[in-house]
């Protein structure tokens, strides 16, 4: 067996062992079942993992989750945790879509109330809600504007009047992470920024009406709110051409500084800088200000779908208790405290495509969740189901408290535009009751179901695992794409 080669080192465990030839200071875990594996096997997910497994300072063991696919320089569903003194910051450990992130809204309508007006939902959530590519938000802002939703985040969205503090509550940093610096973003970022503030955007973007079909933890679940039979609505989008801007223009930072560093890696996509670096400070402060970005993004996308559902069925948002259960970030780097060979450390964790898991008790839930662990929230493919699941302990040994983001692609878009047309994917839509609106052709191809893993798979690894287990099963009545 070449090194590289995964071996079975445990139910849903692989692992590809340091090899120094390679480069490799740590070994390669990867969680997955066998089907799944053999699609990572497939593109080039494993090779890109075992790069990362070469970056200075890196810690204990590279990570692949069930959803892993390739990505740019880092796997998407990747981890890597590097010593926060001595290891680096990485633009394309964290990628283009800073914080793209998902919300969950819950609601006490049933199914078939909703169903009854469901075309005049989905139509009233879509004239509501900009998307598509570039799409422009309906906000205005200034520059000094702009500078406080960076420094703000979703204080800044309430504060205007965007929903209540009930909703930074139970976000992820509560919405808003400290120490995000306007003066480190580009004019170009902030161009492409001011105009798209509550904006869906494109691609795998969505917003979905779904409804809870099964509970498998009563006791999480009563803890969220969610009721089998009730309407949920899941939204999944992230900071739009800022956060890809500040990616971009640091990636060049990156690149630059690396002869600087003396850093040599075996894929300029991992252009990295020490975490302590001037570089490595910059970046730091330009992402945090896109993740602000994002989580404003999201909640003012979130008022206007609660304004759409108290127009359609005539009842205040009290009235229809469209509470946010939660809102997790992917594409994210922050400092962590973790214990890693029985001592704790503090470690850049770079979730690229990946959730965090945290278990009960860690400071970072917010008080409503602390005892009970963190709600995970884990998207399908607008055909197929979504879950919510809940942070549990083995996923601090295993995967730095992380675990998927989704379903994770199989197929590229060109090649799903190729094999898929509009009406076939509809029809495959409407015949499982799924009422779909899309700006555009390509919008509805590219995102077809049969592009992506079976997000059921997925979650079960987690689940089998203990990385986070399962709480409720959603599955879509309606879809909104860019």
């Amino acid at each position: 067996m070449s090194s590289a080669n995964p071996k079975k080192i445990g139910e849903n465990h692989y692992q590809i062992d340091a090899d120094s030839n390679l480069g490799m200071k740590v070994p390669v875990r990867i969680y997955a079942n066998e089907a799944l594996l053999q699609k990572m096997l497939s593109d080039r997910t494993i090779m890109q993992a075992r790069n990362v497994a070469s970056i200075p300072g890196i810690v204990s063991h590279s990570v692949v989750l069930p959803d892993g696919h390739e990505g740019y320089g880092f796997p998407v569903g990747g981890v890597a945790a590097m010593d926060a003194e001595e290891g680096m910051i990485s633009p394309g450990g964290v990628g283009y879509d800073i914080n793209c992130g998902v919300r969950l809204l819950r609601s006490n309508l049933n199914e078939q109330t909703v169903r009854s007006k469901l075309k005049d939902l989905v139509n009233d959530l879509f004239s509501s809600i900009p998307s598509g590519v570039g799409s422009k938000g309906a906000v205005r802002l200034t520059n000094s504007e702009l500078d406080e939703v960076l420094v703000n985040g979703v204080n800044w969205a309430i504060e205007h009047g965007y929903g209540s503090s009930n909703d930074s509550d139970v976000c992820e940093e509560n919405g808003k992470i400290p120490n995000a610096d306007p003066n480190k973003v580009s004019d170009k970022a902030r161009k492409r920024g001011a105009p798209q503030l509550g904006s869906l955007g494109s691609g795998n973007h969505f917003l979905e009406i779904q409804k809870v079909e099964e509970i498998h933890d009563e006791e999480a679940a009563n803890r969220m709110g969610i009721k089998e039979g009730t309407i949920t609505v899941l939204i999944h989008c992230g900071s739009r051409g800022f956060g890809h801007q500040v990616c971009s223009d640091y990636l060049r930072v990156a690149e630059q500084a690396m002869e600087k560093y003396n850093i040599n890696l075996p894929d300029r996509e991992l252009a990295c800088v020490p975490n302590n670096s001037e570089e490595g400070e910059s970046y730091r402060k330009a992402m945090f200000t896109a993740l602000n970005f994002a989580w404003s993004n999201r909640q003012m996308i979130t008022h206007w779908t609660r304004k759409s559902f108290e127009r359609v069925f005539s009842q205040t948002e009290s009235d229809l208790d469209m509470k946010l259960v939660y809102d997790v970030a992917h594409n994210i780097a922050k400092v962590e405290k973790h214990n890693v060979n029985g001592e704790e450390r503090k470690l850049v964790v770079h979730r690229k495509g990946a959730t965090r898991a945290f278990p009960s008790n860690r400071n970072e839930i917010p008080s409503k969740y602390r005892d009970l662990g963190q709600p995970v929230l884990v998207p399908g493919s607008m055909g197929t189901s979504s879950w919510i699941l809940l942070g549990k302990s083995n996923s601090m040994d295993l995967s730095f408290g992380s675990t998927a983001h989704g379903a994770g692609r199989t197929m590229s878009r060109s090649k799903a535009r190729r094999n898929f047309t509009e009406d076939s994917v509809k029809k495959s839509l409407n015949d499982k009751g799924i009422f779909i609106k899309a700006l555009t052709r390509d919008g509805v191809v590219e995102e077809t179901p049969q592009a992506y893993k079976d997000v059921d798979s997925v979650v079960n690894v987690s689940h089998n695992l203990g990385i986070a287990t399962k709480v409720a099963k959603l599955v879509p009545i309606g879809v909104i794409k860019g």
